[in-house]
């Protein structure tokens, strides 16, 4: 059977046509567990559809993050792992990754063997996700030791969509890094892959305003996330800007309902 948080995704798909997701950092070392509560709370008023925790330098413990995010959240919260210290037991799910660009087994798939024995133990869902680099991929083609996507050769990321399908992924993340300027991944490269692929593509890194929001959803985009964005001003405007950010988005999303 399908697990509660995968039920609700796509349920939300299935009604709305696009969601939109808030990536938080719950490193401790960069942001205060109140820091954090406070944002992911603006965050759901705001009207996102989940709150994704984790990132690719995570340095301390983030379960006491986790756990006052999901104590203060109504909307799912999902691991986004960087590494083995990003898993948590208080989480609603964890998108259970791999980086398929990476020239580093590690990130294809020894971490996830390293972790799967804790993961299964702690009983959290598991949403399976080919993960995917697209230049400049930053911080996180760093860590991961990608071979990033250029950004002007949709057809390769698709190549690698494909195979995602093909070896059961539920779902592929197409990541142009934190903060990536231009508009975060290419409308042409998701374009290509959402002409292709069954599963639902998400994309992220570099969707700073409303305008590329809403250009990733009308190139097939199931699934936008925002983290840079919500760091940069969340806290300033109280969510205000991000409130029409998601308006946008769920406008862009019903067209293909």
């Amino acid at each position: 059977m399908p697990g509660k948080v995968w039920s609700y995704i796509t349920e939300k798909l299935e009604k709305e046509g696009a969601c939109h997701f808030s990536l938080l950092d719950p490193d401790p070392l960069k942001n205060s567990t109140e820091t954090m509560v406070q944002m992911a709370t603006l965050a759901e008023k705001a009207g996102t559809d989940a709150l994704m925790l984790g990132g690719s330098t995570v340095l301390g413990n983030i379960d006491e993050a986790v756990q006052a995010i999901s104590d203060a959240a109504d909307i799912p919260t999902i691991l986004f792992p960087g590494n083995l210290n990003g898993v948590s037991g208080h989480a609603d799910a964890m998108f259970f990754m791999s980086l398929l660009n990476s020239t580093n087994p590690y990130w294809i798939i020894g971490a996830q063997a390293l972790s799967a024995a804790n993961v299964k133990m702690l009983g959290i869902e598991t949403i399976s996700m080919a993960y995917l680099l697209i230049a400049p991929g930053k911080t996180a083609a760093w860590v991961g030791d990608a071979k990033v996507f250029p950004r002007d050769k949709p057809k390769i990321p698709l190549m690698y969509a494909l195979a995602a399908e093909l070896l059961g992924f539920k779902l592929v993340y197409l990541e142009a890094g934190s903060g990536a300027e231009g508009g975060g991944v290419p409308p042409e490269t998701i374009k290509t892959v959402c002409q292709y692929v069954q599963i639902p593509v998400i994309a992220g890194g570099g969707f700073n305003d409303e305008a590329s929001v809403v250009k990733g959803v009308e190139a097939g985009a199931s699934i936008i996330v925002q983290g840079t964005y919500l760091e940069d001003h969340i806290l300033k405007d109280k969510g205000e800007g991000l409130r029409k950010i998601v308006k946008a988005l769920k406008v862009a999303g019903s067209k293909r309902v």
